[in-house]
């Protein structure tokens, strides 16, 4: 099994989010079990300088009117995996973040940027490159490699089969019509039945209505996204695909997140020995300039600052939060007006409130390590990493009943709990009261310290690495390749999809 993995960012050669430690632990899950992925991903100044064994496998002059480029081999850092870089310095080689400039500002030319990524993709794909290698699945991510299927399927004769996962409905890379021109695509697709989006070129429709199977995150999200409220706009063709559509949680990788061997922890600890932790809330504390107070509850919001992830609710409960007499630190950037609350907010609060805007890797280790509590509350959530992560190293999460939260956590209560099942706190309204509930539910727990150690060992024992999640997607390969790309077999594949979901 051949599988070329297409994402805009791979950790530790990109990232902005979960996508990239998706696209890093998930292909070597993949190789565990045998099969030979090759990684693709744009040339961004610091992946070429992060990767090893570079050479240059293939130049194009100019790839469908939008510019030269060189397709650099290289190896990844820390897995060994093969990578493919899309080097242009003209698109990718740039000063600010991997889709915005300095400012915040998204890049102006970001549709004719990753259609770059789609035509190299389809080039290696269909076998225009005498590479000597060829996929039996091509395994696109998100938008940025929405026009993949649709460059594969005009392209005509033999082709791989094509899955799309959306790991996020609400970012669709939609561009002005416009800039249709420039992406070198068939003149017949720019309609309401192809990648028209309400007068706009649409990436992610383009995924979902020319791939042979669609997948989510998580299966409570795929089973959302078919409702107005979570298809985006996009409900309707997700319903019409229904039978192509599946979800299957993410995991994670404790390769990386796992408290007994964490290369950023000060001290190690385990379900057995929880001592180590005591240790890494104490020197989060002074990192933090906040009193190293082992009492009091540290909560950690470790999270994009935006309006899916109820940042806004969570400014808004600021003073009842902190009137519970908790500490909390904040990590994170986003949204620039719900950053410059934060930042404004923190001042008032000098021995409870510590706020770090941006993003720190390390410290996102520490404060999952040293904290007791993390809120974790969405509006809307796919899957989320951050509560794998914080289940791992015992800080216990506050979520909302939603996508792959809900998959994730199981909510406390004294039979969950007695029958070993709980791992969290779970609500339901988005909203600042049911929030805060959950919260004074964890606090009471927090005051019965042999209660409270049990609930963290069961969160900690919980297992969501990737093998699990790595077998139902090369359950799910197997089936595309047996049906064959778009061909008569799906159909009779369609019944086993569903187990490949569940």
């Amino acid at each position: 099994m051949r599988v070329l993995f297409v994402s805009s960012e791979i950790y530790p050669l990109a990232k902005t989010g979960g996508l990239a430690d998706v696209s890093a632990a998930l292909p070597a899950a993949l190789v565990e079990k045998g099969v030979e992925v090759r990684l693709l991903m744009p040339g961004y100044p610091e992946a070429l300088a992060a990767t090893a064994n570079r050479s240059s496998e293939a130049t194009f002059t100019d790839i469908a009117g939008i510019g030269a480029a060189r397709l650099v081999a290289a190896h990844m850092p820390d897995t060994g995996l093969p990578v493919w870089l899309v080097d242009c310095p003209a698109m990718f080689g740039r000063q600010g973040g991997l889709y915005q400039d300095a400012t915040g500002a998204d890049w102006p030319d970001n549709a004719q940027r990753f259609a770059l990524l789609n035509h190299v993709a389809a080039r290696i794909a269909g076998g225009a490159l005498a590479l000597k290698w060829r996929p039996d699945i091509v395994h696109a991510n998100d938008w940025h490699s929405g026009l993949l299927p649709l460059l594969l399927e005009a392209g005509g004769g033999s082709r791989p089969a094509t899955l799309f996962t959306i790991h996020n409905m609400a970012y669709q890379g939609c561009f002005h019509s416009s800039s249709l021109d420039g992406l070198g695509l068939p003149d017949d697709v720019f309609t309401p039945d192809g990648i028209e989006f309400y007068g706009s070129v649409s990436f992610l429709k383009a995924g979902i209505r020319y791939s042979d199977h669609v997948t989510t995150v998580s299966p409570s999200y795929a089973r959302e996204i078919l409702t107005p409220e979570g298809g985006c706009g996009l409900d309707g063709l997700l319903r019409d695909r229904r039978s192509r559509l599946s979800g299957i949680l993410n995991g994670a990788d404790y390769r990386l997140w796992d408290p007994t061997c964490d290369a950023y922890l000060l001290r190690h600890f385990s379900p057995a020995d929880l001592s180590g932790k005591r240790i890494c809330k104490a020197e989060l504390q002074r990192e933090l300039g906040l009193p190293v107070a082992p009492e009091v509850p540290l909560v950690i919001y470790l999270s994009r600052i935006a309006e899916q992830k109820m940042a806004d609710v969570v400014l808004d409960a600021l003073p009842s939060i902190l009137a519970r007499g908790v500490q909390l630190a904040v990590l994170g950037k986003g949204q620039a007006n719900l950053e410059h609350r934060f930042r404004n907010l923190a001042p008032l609060w000098p021995g409870q409130l510590a706020v770090r805007i941006g993003y720190d890797e390390q410290l996102a280790h520490r404060l999952q390590a040293g904290g007791d509590i993390l809120l974790h509350p969405s509006r809307f959530e796919p899957c989320g990493l951050t509560q794998l992560y914080a289940l791992r190293y015992g800080t216990l999460p506050i979520v909302r009943n939603v996508g792959g939260l809900s998959d994730s956590v199981v909510d406390f209560n004294d039979e969950s709990l007695r029958t070993e099942m709980a791992t969290g706190f779970v609500f339901d309204e988005p909203d600042a009261l049911a929030m805060l509930r959950a919260l004074d539910r964890a606090l009471a727990l927090y005051r019965k310290p042999m209660a409270w150690r049990k609930l963290q060992r069961q969160a900690m024992q919980s297992d969501f690495g990737w093998e699990t999640s790595a077998s139902r997607y090369l359950a799910l390969y197997r089936r595309l390749t047996l049906a064959g790309p778009a061909g008569e077999g799906i159909a009779r594949c369609q019944a086993g999809f569903a187990d490949a979901a569940e």
